[in-house]
């Protein structure tokens, strides 16, 4: 049966990297679990481990040490109920946006499934992030946002059990990013995913989690402190902006990073 409560368990999680400067030792001591329904982000500065524990949990990389899990199953390598969103799109020039998530749609549903009824999945998975329109068009010919979105649709088609994204709103201007986050906030409402996303944005990270684990300064990083957002959803980003609770959480945040982990180029700069 399936824990609804530790839908993701990292126990004693180490990650050792073998270079040719030698060791580097990126992660040490991560503890984490997270519930099923649940939208966790990771937030720190730089060479944190932020996108390494997120490849971890997607099974990119393996641990040096200690035990990764989703739904009571060792997490051993990539899997479709583990779906990955990277900044970069990573889409297929040569495809229409249709073509790039039927690919995926394909691979994980095509041996049990009618041609018509992979088809059906790859419209509902392009109307679920607005793109209908826009599904015969090449990645070429959309804008940064749109292809993101063909992502996010990608990731979705696949029906994962989690959804991982690694800053996927990083490379868009501030007004695609808004708007993303809102349409991202009810595509979640809506298919009540498990997500798990790598953010550098403090505003995003509040709007979006309702829970922020920020992590220490790299080398042999871990999680220094996790805030529990407890705002009411759904969530409006204007009306959240004079909301106390919203600035307290977002307060928690600046201080954690600019305080208790202030940035380690300004350390340096510093001494």
């Amino acid at each position: 049966m399936e824990n609804t409560s530790k839908f993701i368990e990292i126990q004693n999680a180490e990650m050792v990297f073998h270079t040719k400067k030698g060791k580097f030792h990126a992660l040490r001591d991560i503890n984490l679990t997270v519930k099923k329904g649940e939208f966790i982000t990771l937030i720190g500065h730089s060479g944190c481990g932020k996108s390494t524990l997120l490849n971890l949990i997607a099974g990119l990389l393996k641990a040096s040490d200690g035990t990764l899990l989703c739904a009571n199953r060792e997490i051993a390598g990539p899997a479709p109920e583990r779906a990955v969103v990277f900044q970069n799109h990573s889409l297929l020039p040569w495809l229409t946006c249709y073509e790039n998530v039927y690919l995926a749609v394909e691979r994980v549903f095509g041996a049990a499934e009618s041609k018509a009824k992979l088809k059906e999945r790859t419209k509902a998975a392009l109307a679920l992030v607005g793109l209908t329109h826009a599904e015969q068009k090449r990645p070429n010919e959309i804008s940064g946002g749109m292809k993101q979105r063909v992502g996010i649709a990608r990731a979705l088609s696949m029906e994962p059990k989690v959804l991982l994204m690694d800053e996927p709103f990083g490379a868009l201007d501030a007004l695609t990013r808004a708007h993303l986050q809102d349409e991202l906030l009810k595509i979640v409402a809506k298919t009540q995913s498990t997500v798990v996303m790598v953010t550098h944005d403090v505003d995003e990270a509040v709007l979006l989690s309702d829970r922020i684990v920020m992590m220490t300064n790299g080398p042999a990083a871990t999680i220094g402190d996790i805030v529990n957002v407890r705002l009411q959803r759904p969530r409006d980003r204007v009306a959240l902006a004079h909301d106390p609770l919203y600035i307290e959480y977002r307060s928690a945040v600046l201080e954690f990073l600019y305080h208790r982990q202030s940035h380690p180029a300004a350390e340096k700069e510093a001494a």
